[in-house]
């Protein structure tokens, strides 16, 4: 049987204390109540149907009803096509998710994805007119959303920076061929980019070349990153890999894939130090809501790290980051709705809590394989009832 890896801490209890203290508040859900602009979005199995191919410059809800028979996703694009502005994973059949930005004048493109594979259907311009409306804030909250900003960049890039240099570790094993070191390192390395994905995501193709899955890439695209090293470490049999026998890449092929996940890896750096580089209030609330759908729709399902097993450290990295954004915005909506405050606070207690049973990241974590149905629906129904409050965050935040 192939070793498993042994997780190794990765940071002390007070830098961890340190990172969250650099987070604020957010909330994200439209409801009539919140003063946004309200469009429809039906995800059908051959179009992306907006109810409007504009809207005023402000806040913008978009619901999302899914009449697919598969799990679909909603994007708002960037004027590039690239960088996601929003999103709305895992929106289940027969199912209605909320988004809700807040947009600035500008063309931007609308895009769902049946199937949460390729590159989507319907993709369609879409302008937000300038609404005369200041998205500034004002007065005490001016300065708690720029702090909240400045403080979540500085998160983003210390996670960034740590991943730089843990990941060159990693891949320094992988190609001496040391397997072993490699293996044990693999999951808690991965875990500084789980916690900031969204960011990552907002950079265009840098997270699929990092981070896709082989069922999540497009024909004709060469298949890169961590999963593609994650399989030639954890080698799977010809039943386990459609019949057909894994060949392991050769000593050269492996120093290429390390080069390029080496090279994607300090891109993203470079990108979150930028000068220019800053975040939305409400990206750092959507990232919450988007690192807890990752959760749901990859670590929970087992999907995401097929090879090897390790989804859990994946599910502990989304819930610190979630837990992170989502402190760095909560003191700006407890005053809104401290009900909702309340109840986030509770909820992330409560699935902190259940996970913890499971292991940690420093100790390491019960296999994927290993979890009973019962423990999977356990560890399912936590992340469904932090989902649900979680889910309107952004509103409150910017309604």
């Amino acid at each position: 049987m192939t070793p498993r890896p042994v997780a190794i801490a990765l940071a002390s209890v007070a830098s961890a204390a340190l990172l969250l203290s650099l987070a604020a508040c957010v909330p994200n859900n439209p409801t009539t109540e919140t003063g946004a602009n309200a469009l429809t979005v039906e995800s059908s199995a051959d179009a992306c149907a907006v109810s409007s191919a504009e809207a005023p410059s402000g806040s913008i809800a978009f619901t999302i009803s899914n009449t697919t028979d598969e799990v679909t996703e909603f994007y708002l694009l960037a004027e590039d096509g690239l960088r996601i502005v929003g999103e709305v994973e895992n929106i289940g059949p027969g199912i209605e998710r909320d988004l809700v930005v807040q947009a600035k004048p500008g063309t931007y493109y609308t895009v769902c994805k049946p199937g949460m594979v390729g590159d989507g259907i319907g993709k369609t311009a879409f302008t937000v007119t300038d609404s005369g409306t200041e998205l500034a804030e004002t007065g005490d909250d001016a300065e708690a959303v720029a702090l909240a900003a400045t403080n979540y960049v500085a998160y983003v890039k210390n996670q960034v920076e740590g991943l730089v240099t843990s990941t060159t570790t990693f891949l320094d094993a992988y190609r001496a061929g040391d397997d072993d070191l490699a293996r044990s390192l693999y999951p808690t390395t991965r875990a500084a980019y789980e916690r900031i994905e969204p960011v990552a995501e907002s950079f265009g193709d840098l997270d699929p070349k990092i981070d896709f899955r082989e069922a999540d890439v497009p024909e004709g695209t060469e298949w890169t990153g961590w999963h593609r090293i994650e399989k030639d470490l954890w080698q799977p049999t010809a039943e386990d890999n459609g019949g057909e026998k894994y060949v392991p890449l050769t000593t050269d092929e492996r120093n290429r894939f390390a080069d390029l996940l080496e090279t994607d890896t300090a891109a993203l750096n470079d990108a979150v130090h930028a000068t220019d580089y800053t975040v939305s209030i409400d990206a750092i609330s959507n990232g919450a809501i988007g690192l807890l759908d990752e959760v749901a729709s990859g670590k929970i399902t087992g999907e995401e790290e097929i090879w090897s097993h390790t989804d859990l450290w994946d599910f502990q990295a989304n819930l610190e980051g979630a837990r992170v954004a989502y402190e760095g915005v909560r003191d700006i909506v407890e005053p809104k709705d401290a009900d909702l405050v309340a109840q986030l606070d509770g909820e992330f207690t409560e699935l902190e809590t259940l996970l913890a049973g499971y292991g940690s990241l420093e100790d390491g974590f019960t296999f994927y394989d290993d979890l009973s149905t019962d423990e999977v629906k356990s560890l399912s129904d936590g992340v469904n009832a932090l989902g649900e409050p979680l889910s309107k965050l952004t509103a409150v935040l910017v309604g």
